[in-house]
């Protein structure tokens, strides 16, 4: 049985992040308007390729939309940038009175369906080596 399985899938998943976040810097410039007028950003990421459905990407707009924030651009199908003019944020208390999180960067659940199989697959195959280490020890006779 092979144990390295789920620290080798982590530091993948580590280095898949560190390279998005890199090229999120250098995608992301910002110009003398940007910096003049007053204006904040954010990128709303989603664990799957969430945003390759026009409907979902459409409904993420309306739901940012609520708080002034503007739909930038697409990076990718699990990444959207888009700003708003930083006097939106005397509504914010409002919004979240109203249960809307105006500074979400995560769109759609935590954990994605690959990420809960690894989990289960692990727990399994930890459980699996307890009860055969527990047969073979009370199988010793001294």
């Amino acid at each position: 049985m092979n144990s390295m399985g789920p620290i080798i899938g982590a530091s993948a998943a580590a280095a898949a992040a560190q390279r998005n976040a890199e090229e999120e810097e250098r995608m992301t410039t910002y110009g003398p308007d940007d910096l003049q007028n007053d204006w904040e950003f954010k990128i709303v990421r989603a664990n799957q390729d969430s945003f390759r459905n026009q409907a979902r990407l459409a409904k993420l707009v309306d739901e940012e939309k609520q708080a002034g924030w503007v739909l930038l651009e697409k990076f990718d199908d699990s990444r959207i940038r888009f700003k708003r003019q930083r006097a939106m944020q005397s509504h914010d208390q409002q919004l979240r009175s109203q249960g809307i999180e105006p500074y979400r960067t995560q769109y759609g659940t935590f954990l994605n369906r690959n990420a809960v199989m690894m989990i289960a697959v692990t727990i399994f195959f930890l459980l699996l080596a307890f009860a055969l280490w527990i047969m073979f020890s009370l199988s010793i006779k001294p």
